[in-house]
């Protein structure tokens, strides 16, 4: 999920953001993501890109403005991007859903192998190997594949590691954290990482669900949670209508508990709240 803190303090070191300054990194938030900022987040646009007019060395958010502008500065854009955008998620976050993952599985006869779920605002990782533990407990090695994409390359990178603090697999029921993760030693003391069978089962790509999608599936399941709340109306329309063409007839599409799809629901049949077929 990608989500926009409330606060952040203003770096120091050159000139805080001005009301033209933050309109035009709104303005560009929102045509690089799709994510609609608020006029309360100057503070995070503040926050966030502070350090890199430091690390640049520019006096002011005009001038990192106009370098992120340069072709030539695309590693720049990127990390903008990344730091732009925050990435919260936790194991088995919404539980309901990978039940609700399990019963559609348990209901086909027979099941379409190879079996592709794709969580398709994958952040760092967590969602996407909570849909893989499920699969192997379902399925075990039986063809099964799922595909996590991100906007940023930065949470994508740790989510290839499948590597994550302990205290994040609190989460985990103990019977999957026995089976499909290996608690760290030595100088991952403190760490625990995704067992090798599952990671092997998971890829991770750049994808940024406002633009043209390459052609990523079909899927048999696509969980697109908690990422549509920061998107317009005509933004959630596009990026549901991209992501339910890479879904099979028959196939589910899945949402957040906080978002809906009324109005933009087309070709989509709602079996629960927050769940939908596609037709």
């Amino acid at each position: 999920m990608r989500t926009i803190p409330a606060e952040v303090p203003i770096p120091s070191g050159f000139a805080p953001i001005t009301d033209a300054e933050f309109t035009r990194f709104q303005q560009w938030v929102f045509q690089t993501t799709g994510i609609t900022l608020s006029n309360q987040k100057a503070a995070l646009v503040s926050g966030r890109l502070g350090s890199r007019l430091r690390h640049r060395k520019m006096a002011s958010f005009s001038a990192y403005y106009k370098l992120l502008q340069d072709p030539n500065e695309a590693d720049e854009l990127q990390a903008a991007i990344d730091l732009i955008t925050t990435n919260e998620t936790s194991f088995f976050r919404e539980a309901d859903h990978f039940k609700v993952l399990h019963e559609f599985i348990q209901s086909l006869r027979p099941v379409p192998f190879p079996f592709r779920v794709w969580s398709a605002a994958s952040s760092s990782g967590e969602e996407a190997y909570t849909i893989a533990m499920v699969l192997a407990d379902v399925f075990g090695m039986a063809e099964w594949q799922v595909l996590g994409t991100d906007i940023s390359t930065r949470v994508l990178e740790r989510a290839r590691k499948g590597l994550y603090p302990m205290e994040r697999a609190t989460t985990i029921p103990k019977d999957y954290l026995h089976r499909f993760c290996l608690k760290g030693q030595d100088r991952h003391d403190g760490l625990f990482l995704m067992s090798r069978p599952i990671r092997e089962r998971v890829t991770f790509t750049q994808a940024n669900l406002c633009k043209t999608l390459p052609r990523l599936g079909p899927f048999d399941v696509a969980f697109l949670r908690n990422i549509l709340i920061y998107f317009d109306l005509p933004q959630k329309r596009q990026v549901v209508d991209a992501v339910r063409a890479q879904v099979k007839p028959g196939g589910l599409l899945i949402v957040g508990h906080s978002e809906s799809l009324t109005g933009i629901a087309d070709g989509l049949v709602p079996i629960r709240p927050t769940v939908y077929r596609v037709a």
